[in-house]
């Protein structure tokens, strides 16, 4: 494309403002393709009054599904009494949270509360280097991981294409293959603080960790003094059909996998199923390392945002959503399995990738995910053989065979653009 105003003129007609002269938005998302004014559950309607089955979530956030009636009360109702004190002081709502994610995490730990999963990996990643000590600052990621876009976690995102753009970036990151536990222990030296993970790498394909791999990092990170910091900002709360991914390894209550347990977890995403709100955990020993004034957020865990929260962790807990999101998540993998062009599946409960046969298909995944959409299913294309599927956990049985049929539809190449 030569002109470099018609990205601005796309984006400002999608976003119903074709007399501007330049869209207000700055280009890092490029134009949108749809502008969407309303959604209830699994459902999306755009301003034409199209409707779409919401296959994505929000990128695994809006796990409740959209305009959720628990969540808009407790907005409302927290909007009527107290919005921001500022965290010299307590609230009510954010008491319980943190209280019930450590109880989901184990018990055990603290929280620090934050605005976002970039905000809360840089959270981890100083109280990591803070509880190290002077000296001790690198952080192992892995190669494919995403952890952020700020200049810290972008770093720390092993997707090297990512980082040239914004060099030099902060020091203190080094990079190695996932579920390669070898490799890892060869990276380790002693300017290490902490070992950096997903147990499921969304971003990077929906790559699954192999546990013995996870039990070998936590044997490492014992054996050097590391912290081992859990990435839950995509998976947590219920996605994967355990209430975290780091839980398909371990058990809470003690078990034969209690070896693979982190020391800091980050989360975010579906924490507020729309509201802007992230959260670090940490055992209680390595949270200690943390003094008045080490870190520190203007808005992290502000009533409104925490009043959602607990509405969130309330409703999903009576559902018992990791148990709802496992079986959904069964059907979902199974039935894709039957698409005519999907070869194969890979993921944990309701985060799952389909593996196209693209070459027969004759599109790519982004391509496959942009026809989806013209046919009234969101879905994204995460890598060129690849279609990312985490629709809301409440998806239900004939959603998933309505959405199916679009997909396998777009595959043929009966719908959408070509």
């Amino acid at each position: 494309m030569t002109d470099a105003t018609q990205p601005h003129a796309a984006h400002a007609a999608a976003m119903g403002g074709s007399a501007l002269e330049h869209c207000p938005l700055m280009p890092t998302y490029g134009p949108p393709p749809v502008q969407f004014v309303r959604g209830s559950g699994c459902e999306l309607f755009d301003r034409d009054g199209k409707r779409y089955l919401d296959f994505l979530a929000g990128l695994a956030v809006t796990s409740l599904g959209h305009a959720h009636p628990a969540i808009a009360e407790a907005l409302s109702e927290q909007a009527r009494t107290l919005l921001h004190v500022s965290n010299l002081f307590g609230t009510e709502p954010q008491t319980e949270v943190a209280q019930t994610i450590d109880r989901l995490q184990g018990g055990g730990g603290q929280v620090f509360f934050c605005n976002s999963g970039a905000e809360s990996l840089e959270g981890a990643i100083k109280l990591a280097r803070k509880y190290a000590g002077r000296g001790r600052y690198v952080v192992v990621s892995a190669l494919r991981s995403f952890h952020g876009r700020t200049l810290a976690t972008l770093h720390a995102t092993g997707q090297p294409e990512k980082h040239e753009t914004f060099q030099p970036l902060p020091e203190g990151f080094r990079h190695v293959p996932y579920n390669d536990a070898e490799a890892l222990e060869a990276a380790l030296d002693p300017s290490c603080c902490a070992v950096l993970l997903e147990v499921v790498q969304g971003e990077g394909g929906v790559n699954v960790a192999d546990s013995n791999y996870l039990g070998r990092v936590r044997e490492l990170c014992d054996e050097r003094g590391l912290a081992l910091i859990i990435d839950e900002v995509q998976t947590g709360l219920a996605r994967t059909g355990k209430w975290f991914a780091w839980h398909h390894h371990f058990d809470p209550a003690g078990g034969p996998t209690t070896a693979a347990r982190p020391d800091i977890v980050t989360m975010a995403k579906a924490l507020g199923n729309g509201v802007p709100i992230g959260a670090v955990w940490a055992r209680r020993e390595v949270a200690g390392a943390f003094q008045p004034g080490d870190h520190a957020t203007t808005f992290g865990g502000q009533p409104l945002a925490a009043s959602a929260a607990r509405a969130v962790l309330r409703t999903m807990e009576a559902i018992d959503a990791p148990a709802v999101a496992a079986a959904r998540g069964e059907e979902l993998a199974g039935k894709l399995m039957g698409v005519p062009g999907v070869t194969d599946t890979r993921g944990l409960g309701l985060l799952i990738a389909a593996e196209l046969d693209a070459e027969a298909i004759g599109r790519s995944g982004p391509e496959v995910a942009a026809a989806c959409l013209d046919a009234g299913l969101v879905v994204n294309g995460i890598t060129p053989t690849a279609v990312r599927f985490a629709p809301p956990l409440v998806v239900s049985s004939s959603e998933i065979d309505e959405g199916l049929s679009i997909f396998a539809k777009v595959l043929a190449g009966n719908v959408g653009p070509d």
